[in-house]
């Protein structure tokens, strides 16, 4: 949080081992409402495959956001971290060592700025391959009432990421509303304030 780095699906990892942890918490929300969490699945060997394909999409997006926040860290504490490194460390020696991070690691040497690892030139495609199959699993789990916390959660940074406009905007107004905190426009520049609880007239209060 301090560093500024959205890392909800590596988050929501750790946020559902603690839950997990919470005996009192879930025997109290036992009988609320909601589907019975049976997954109807028509076809065994298809779901297997989605959900294959669905793990390694959160997979990326997990890598995705974890070398991204060790870079920005490296950036602030004056850190000099090599990322493609720190993946080639992790496939030759630690826990980690999976066949991806080689992948990583060519990814990151071949382009040392590399902005995200989903637009790598050897992700990015198998991420759209995948897309569908992606999206099944975590509407299933919805429909079912099965949480997948990391899944769903790294589908969606997955889309947050590709949007060209986010939610974001929408907050902006809303502060605006409750606090007079100002928005800005798509088509012009500057701040903007909003007599809400008045005649809706728009007022421009600074030009940068």
């Amino acid at each position: 949080l301090e560093l500024g780095v959205p890392v909800n699906g590596i988050a929501e990892s750790v946020f559902a081992r603690a839950l997990s942890s919470h005996d009192d918490l879930r025997a109290a929300a036992a009988n609320l409402a909601g589907p019975d969490r049976v997954l109807q699945v028509p076809d065994k060997e298809a779901f297997i495959e989605d959900v294959r394909q669905a793990l390694w999409a959160s997979k990326v997006v997990a890598y995705s956001q974890g070398f991204d926040e060790i870079r920005t860290g490296g950036v602030e504490f004056g850190w000099n971290i090599n990322v493609a490194d720190c993946a080639k460390i992790w496939r030759d020696g630690c826990i980690i060592r999976a066949k991806l991070l080689e992948n990583i690691r060519q990814e990151y040497s071949a382009d040392a700025d590399l902005v995200s690892l989903m637009a790598a030139p050897s992700i990015a495609p198998k991420l759209a391959e995948y897309n569908d199959a992606w999206r099944r699993v975590v509407a299933a789990a919805v429909q079912a009432g099965v949480s997948a916390p990391v899944f769903a959660s790294s589908l969606a940074y997955y889309d947050m990421a590709r949007a060209p406009r986010n939610n974001a905007a929408v907050t902006q107004g809303l502060r605006d509303y409750f606090g007079s905190h100002t928005y800005e426009r798509v088509d012009a520049p500057g701040h903007y304030h909003l007599d809400w609880s008045g005649d809706r007239s728009e007022s421009k209060t600074s030009d940068d």
